[in-house]
C-alpha cells in the first residue's frame, strides 16, 4: 500500500481542492492548477484536510498503488504552489556570462557568438537580482523545474573550472587537470 497516498494534506486558508469526474482543481490565493485524474481516485476534503483514496470496487488489476502516491504527490504539490508558490535560483559562474530578464523573454550570454534567447512560458516569472543569478517562479512546481533545467542545460557546468549554469546550493565534483611535466 502506499505511505505516501494516504497521508493527510493540509489545506491552508484560502485553498480549496475539487474534483469534476476526472479532473482536480485547486484553487488558492497566488491562482488555480488543474490537473487530470485516474477515474479509480476520489479526492476527499473535511476538516481543513485533503486526502485521496481509492474507490470501493476499483479494477485492481491497474498499478493503483503507485499512481495513489503519485496523485498525493500531485495534490500535495499544487496545494503548496496556490498558498506558497516554488522558486529556483540560477547562478551563473564564468567570465562575462551574464542573465538579462525582459518583459517576455530572457537574454543569456553565455560565451558564445550570440546571445541565447528563452521566451518565458505563460505562468512564470522570471527576475534578475543581478547580472549572474535567475530567479523562476511560478505555481506550477514541474513548469518551474522544466524550464530551469532547459536552461542549465544550454551551459551546463563542467568540472574542471566549474564554470557554466548551475542551480544555487549543487556541488560541483572538480577535476583535476594535466598532470604536466615530470
Amino acid at each position: 500500500m502506499s505511505r505516501i497516498g494516504k497521508k493527510l494534506i493540509k489545506l491552508e486558508k484560502g485553498c480549496t481542492a475539487q474534483q469534476d469526474e476526472t479532473t482536480i482543481i485547486v484553487n488558492g490565493p497566488k491562482g488555480e492548477i488543474k490537473f487530470e485524474i485516474n477515474h479509480n481516485f476520489l479526492i476527499e476534503t473535511k476538516d481543513g484536510f485533503a486526502s485521496v483514496t481509492i474507490k470501493e470496487g476499483a479494477d485492481q488489476k491497474a498499478n493503483l498503488n503507485a499512481l495513489h502516491g503519485l496523485y498525493g504527490s500531485l495534490l500535495k504539490n499544487a496545494l503548496t504552489g496556490v498558498n506558497v508558490g516554488f522558486t529556483k535560483k540560477l547562478l551563473l559562474v564564468g567570465v562575462g556570462y551574464k542573465a538579462q530578464a525582459q518583459p517576455k523573454k530572457l537574454v543569456l550570454s553565455l560565451g558564445f557568438s550570440h546571445p541565447v534567447e528563452f521566451a518565458v512560458p505563460e505562468g512564470l516569472t522570471i527576475a534578475c537580482p543581478d547580472q549572474t543569478t535567475i530567479e523562476i517562479s511560478g505555481i506550477r512546481k514541474d513548469q518551474v523545474g522544466q524550464f530551469s533545467a532547459e536552461i542549465r542545460s544550454i551551459r551546463p557546468p563542467e568540472p574542471y573550472k566549474g564554470k557554466g549554469v548551475m542551480y544555487q546550493g549543487e556541488k560541483i565534483r572538480r577535476k583535476v587537470g594535466k598532470a604536466g611535466k615530470k
